[in-house]
């Protein structure tokens, strides 16, 4: 059953993720088009930042799940760009230590298996004065009915959304990740489940 999320979650991706894509569109524009040199993506899914993007910067992805690829090529040649794709998951990076100037993720660190490895590849791989760059959805507020509804139903959503864990605690992880600094700011798309959101930068 595993097997088969994976394969159809591309298209449900594809799909089902306009609404998101149109909410988040001034943030990405604002975090991803300044971004120049080696721009690592983790986890592009269907390659939907590629927009967002410099055509300067040499942009690699690093994605786990093969059947976003297809997705993700079409899109690229859509925008008449070159892309590099790696297969790969967030915890163990295939890039030497400060080699990428840029690290980006969006709604990916819910669906890692490891968010502090993650981390820690992360800044691993850039270089000194590196930037990572990130809009997450994150765990509700302590105490709130949406906190307790995302802990009830991570089971079930972590299944049907290719390993997503809605109520991650993300700030946190990424704030005591060992950056130089941190910038994060919170804003909700007042969607069910996965509403509370972060956009932030951190300087390696």
């Amino acid at each position: 059953m595993r097997r088969i999320v994976r394969r159809i979650f591309p298209a449900l991706l594809e799909r089902c993720g306009g609404s998101h894509e149109r909410h988040t569109a001034a943030h990405k524009r604002e975090l991803l088009a300044p971004l120049r040199g080696r721009v690592v993506e983790v986890g592009p899914g269907t390659g939907v930042n590629l927009v967002y993007l410099d055509r300067n910067a040499d942009w690699i992805g690093v994605e786990p799940n093969e059947h976003m690829e297809p997705y993700l090529r079409r899109r690229a040649a859509a925008l008449g760009r070159a892309v590099e794709v790696r297969r790969g998951t967030a915890e163990a990076l295939p890039f030497d230590r400060a080699s990428v100037d840029a690290v980006v993720s969006t709604l990916v660190l819910c669906s890692v298996a490891d968010p502090n490895a993650a981390l820690a590849e992360i800044r691993r791989v850039l270089c000194p004065g590196g930037q990572f760059v990130f809009i997450e959805h994150v765990a509700a507020p302590v105490g709130s009915r949406t906190r307790a509804f995302q802990h009830f139903i991570r089971p079930v959503w972590a299944y049907i959304s290719d390993g997503c864990h809605p109520d991650r605690d993300t700030p946190e992880a990424i704030a005591s990740a060992g950056f130089a600094s941190v910038e994060i700011a919170r804003f909700d798309l007042r969607m069910p489940i996965v509403g509370p959101h972060i956009v932030g930068r951190a300087v390696n």
